[in-house]
């Protein structure tokens, strides 16, 4: 099953993969922090209509698309290997979508209507056909697990750098490549992400390899594939897993921009924000504009981020010596406290929510290289147990995971704030809604975080089966 006898990765077949994610997260950061912003207030749409569309065609995207493509990359066979080919074919017209997703065409209503659902229906359609190949991919790379934790963090540092940018700079680029104009900015932002994004996934392709190679007389119908999966405990909770780690990312991630227009004083955040910028300018650092919000909004992220990539750095060490499990729980539940804690916070108290955002930061950090090297661990583990190698199917369950928790997560944003009210363009909302937006940041996400955290007593992939399973495959290819 091994046709290379080193397991070991260069730095350069690191940061080429890594750069795969980068380019995938400045579309996923997106939709994860601006699209229901985008559909309520720069594209006019009503949010219960913007809601329904996220649901809709997440879900299907979801629970339609990534199994498919899974099943299809496992049985792909070219020159290029199984996966890679994948991220070469849909590099360029993934660039496309997501800009087309994100353009605002003088449509009618209905014609707006029409245009989001099969643009953002296209976007993920070609979203799942370059990313479950190329999260794949991670699992045939090595199968030397110490590599594999090393190259998980070198992309989670790279994700880390496609989320500072769309969570810190975007918002005031939009601002002011758009002179004002949001729909305009957001159009000539998205151009050159969509450029820099195609560039970074053929890197991504001419730099990496694929060493594990499933055995040429390994032979598996759907059917059997599909029912190994539903049988693999691992699996199915890293689904779940997966799945309500998204919907607090999506829900509370998108919410930010709400609670800061809506919620946070004014006042209180200038006067917090202007020595940052003040020494920032001194060195250089202009990009915030002189928006108080978005100047706040984006120094908020950045703190969060900046501490994440911290906690980033030492997942692999901690991992090593504890276990992924262990260190994925622990680390979670105490990141949600951080969440919890906004629920309190009164809109003068800025200081406290960007405390409470950096925390929040390093111990979530110290979760995201986990959750990608968990699962390729479940892939190995359905090897293990099935003497089968079934990659991209078992990972098309962070997909699911990763899209229906994106699609649950933004639209529970959208319809919440219909719930409570909300009115777009104004920056006069009602109690409720103000109340809403509060929960949005605080109690509803903690809630997924929490039960994920939960999950995790049921999944038994431990350090000590983690090494048994590397040891019993290592001397199963090299036989």
């Amino acid at each position: 099953m091994n046709r290379t006898a080193s397991q070991k990765l260069s730095v350069v077949e690191k940061v080429g993969y890594s750069l795969g994610d980068l380019a995938a997260n400045l579309v996923f950061q997106t939709l994860m922090t601006y699209l229901a912003y985008f559909y309520t207030d720069i594209y006019g749409l009503k949010a219960n209509h913007a809601s329904a569309i996220i649901l809709t065609v997440g879900l299907v995207a979801a629970f339609g698309f990534n199994p498919l493509i899974g099943a299809i990359a496992d049985r792909t066979v070219s020159r290029w290997g199984k996966f890679r080919p994948w991220i070469l074919f849909t590099a360029i017209p993934l660039g496309v979508a997501a800009l087309l997703a994100f353009s605002t065409p003088d449509f009618s209503y209905k014609g707006k209507l029409i245009y989001a659902v099969i643009t953002y229906t296209l976007l993920l359609l070609l979203y799942a056909a370059n990313n479950l190949p190329y999260s794949a991919l991670s699992g045939v790379i090595t199968g030397d697990m110490k590599e594999r934790n090393s190259m998980s963090a070198y992309r989670f540092v790279a994700v880390m750098f496609a989320q500072f940018f769309v969570q810190v700079f975007m918002l005031p680029i939009i601002e002011s490549v758009g002179g004002g104009d949001k729909a305009a900015g957001i159009e000539k932002v998205m151009t050159w992400l969509a450029v820099i994004g195609t560039v970074m996934l053929l890197i991504t392709f001419l730099t990496t390899k694929e060493r594990i190679v499933p055995k040429p007389e390994q032979k598996s119908s759907l059917a059997e594939d599909l029912g190994d999966l539903f049988k693999n405990r691992p699996w199915v909770i890293m689904l779940l897993l997966t799945t309500l780690v998204f919907i607090t990312l999506a829900m509370k991630g998108g919410s930010y921009v709400y609670y800061f227009k809506n919620y946070v004083d004014k006042e209180s955040l200038t006067n917090f924000i202007t020595p940052i910028l003040n020494g920032l300018s001194d060195i250089g650092i202009n990009f915030f504009g002189e928006d108080p919000v978005s100047a706040g909004f984006g120094l908020f992220n950045a703190g969060g981020i900046i501490f994440m990539i911290v906690g980033i750095t030492l997942s692999k060490r901690l991992a090593d010596k504890y276990g992924k499990r262990d260190v994925f729980g622990i680390a979670l539940f105490i990141s949600t406290l951080f969440i919890i804690f906004f629920i309190f916070f009164p809109p003068q108290s800025v200081r406290l929510m960007f405390a409470s955002q950096i925390l929040h930061g390093f111990f979530y950090g110290i979760t995201i290289p986990l959750l990608w090297a968990m699962i390729a661990d479940v892939a190995d583990y359905s090897e293990w147990r099935n003497n089968r190698r079934a990659t991209a199917i078992i990972f098309s369950a962070m997909m699911v995971g990763l899209k229906g928790g994106l699609s649950i997560g933004s639209a529970l944003l959208a319809w919440i704030l219909d719930k409570y009210k909300y009115l777009p363009n104004t920056d006069h909302q009602t109690a409720s809604a103000i109340q809403g937006t509060k929960l949005l940041v605080s109690i509803f996400p903690a809630i997924p975080f929490l039960i994920g955290a939960a999950l995790l007593f049921f999944y038994q992939i431990n350090k000590k089966m983690e090494l048994q399973i590397e040891t019993d495959l290592k001397n199963r290819r090299n036989a």
